[in-house]
């Protein structure tokens, strides 16, 4: 738009040619956090750093630039030849989502409907005094999680009437006695975090660790940080050397037996906004086992106990890593020993070195893979000898692929996870994260459901080739489509029966 009206720019001059190029800064700092006497501080006296422009790590430029001008810039920008790429067409497609602001509907989606996850519906029909004052009669979210596992599924069952519920009946019951969370990022007028103070200031004991580190989002979690600080919510920062990138959400209650942990695991951030943009998925339980490993990883994040081990729960960087690889190599054994073998695993990226060589050993063994990554995907399928075994697809539609789902077949005993993490060095060696594996049998089969929809998928998918190439799928006739996202977002109003 700029190159276009140049001339209103310079006025009475001839514009003769422009070249857009574009440029990428180091947002990395360097923070010593075992010198810091305060985290919060240093990181603001880091990002006023940053404001005044790190060091140049790549450069976009249009193809058709001259040598000259590229050389130019290469070299008073310190840049070397491996950092500039050449690209065809626009620059900075991101900045395209603010045209998503202007008020033209008919050029965008339609309008869904929100629809509540059907077992969740009655709970969302109670006012807040109502939560004040719980009968036995009432049936509240933790009624519901005590008759078994709700499975959650967003954009396409409502975040807000689902997790924000959970919290916001939390934060309301005389019976909780405390609530524990992780914030990686969140939005700004967050409800979660208007929740957690009306819990401190109804006199839970109210924990939350707020990740300062979260690129990008630094100044935005300082500011967070603050407000819960000063309504009396115990805030910590993370561990050091670490980043806390669990999704998770620990509710201890009293109720007239005992007292019970009622808790979410999920792949998403807390985030209302971003969750009606990404595909997510979660787990609210009451499971005993599990409820006991958050505690201890709390106990962990928030304290100064060092966990080694946990009873359920696959934790980055404890176990997690070497759990999925014992996993990917029982698959192997039972291709080995000629029984069926598969496994399906969904993400966003998958880079790490480790278990790219460990699927590549499960592909020669004979094991049946296939995988969902949006993202970056460093592994090469379908190379002879190699990767047969191996089939991967990206899907890019309506909403941003954000899950993190693994089944695995085990000759029938077929086990799946759900959680924070991708297969990348930074997710499994220095972030805290959080897998958890789903028991309820309904639970697994609609998320192997899930699965193969996603995979059958012929509209949005794009499949990757050997040489690093993706080619998008097409249906072969009008009637064949297949496009996940809308199946789900059927699927969901077909299950709530209509009704918002």
């Amino acid at each position: 738009m700029i190159a276009y009206n140049l001339k209103f720019l310079f006025v009475g001059m001839d514009i003769l040619e422009y070249y857009p190029f574009r440029i990428t800064r180091n947002a990395d700092f360097e923070l010593e956090e075992d010198e810091a006497d305060d985290l919060l501080q240093a990181i603001e006296q880091e990002l006023r750093k940053r404001r005044l422009g790190g060091m140049a790590v790549r450069m976009e430029i249009q193809a058709n630039t001259p040598e000259f001008i590229r050389q130019t810039l290469k070299e008073e920008l310190e840049l070397t030849e491996s950092d500039i790429y050449e690209v065809e067409g626009l620059l900075g497609l991101r900045d395209l989502m603010a045209l998503m602001g202007l008020p033209v509907p008919k050029l965008k989606d339609s309008p869904r409907t929100v629809v509540t996850p059907p077992r969740l519906r009655r709970t969302n029909e109670l006012t807040l005094e109502q939560l004040a004052a719980p009968t036995e009669d009432k049936e509240d979210i933790f009624s519901v999680i005590r008759r078994g596992d709700v499975f959650l599924h967003h954009p396409y069952f409502s975040f807000g009437r689902s997790v924000q519920t959970f919290i916001t009946q939390a934060a309301f019951d005389p019976n909780v006695l405390a609530i524990k969370m992780t914030l990686y990022r969140t939005a700004g007028d967050s409800p979660i975090i208007n929740a957690l103070m009306s819990a401190a200031e109804n006199g839970k004991q109210v924990a939350v660790l707020v990740e300062l580190k979260a690129r990008f989002d630094e100044e935005n979690n300082i500011h967070r940080a603050r407000k819960l600080e000063s309504a009396g919510v115990h805030v910590v920062y993370g561990l050091m050397g670490l980043k806390t990138h669990t999704k998770v959400i620990l509710v201890v209650r009293r109720e007239s037996d005992r007292i019970r942990r009622y808790f979410h695991i999920g792949t998403g951030n807390y985030n209302h906004k971003t969750a009606r943009l990404y595909t997510d998925v979660g787990l609210l339980s009451c499971r005993e086992d599990l409820g006991a490993d958050l505690t201890d990883l709390f106990n962990y994040l928030t304290g100064y106990s060092r966990q080694k081990s946990y009873r359920k729960l696959l934790v980055a960087p404890v176990n997690l890593r070497d759990r999925m690889v014992a996993l990917i190599q029982r698959e192997i054994e039972h291709a080995q020993g000629n029984r069926h073998a598969r496994i399906v695993a969904k993400m966003n990226a998958l880079v790490d070195p480790q278990m790219i060589k460990a699927l590549y050993e499960a592909s020669q063994a004979g094991v049946k893979v296939d995988l969902i990554i949006r993202g970056i995907c460093c592994l090469r399928p379908g190379l002879p000898g190699i990767s047969d075994n191996i089939k991967i697809i990206s899907i890019v539609g309506r909403y941003l692929e954000h899950s993190r789902i693994f089944y695995f077949h085990n000759d029938g005993q077929e086990e799946v996870f759900l959680g924070s993490a991708d297969w990348m060095p930074r997710n499994l060696d220095r972030r805290v994260e959080v897998i958890t594996p789903v028991e309820d049998p309904e639970i697994t089969k609609d998320i192997q459901e899930i699965l193969g929809i996603m995979l059958a998928d012929n509209r949005h998918a794009w499949d990757l080739q050997p040489d690093g190439h993706y080619i998008q799928r097409r249906p072969g006739s009008p009637g064949s489509e297949q496009d996940s996202q809308t199946v789900f977002m059927e699927t969901a109003a077909q299950t709530a029966g209509g009704l918002s």
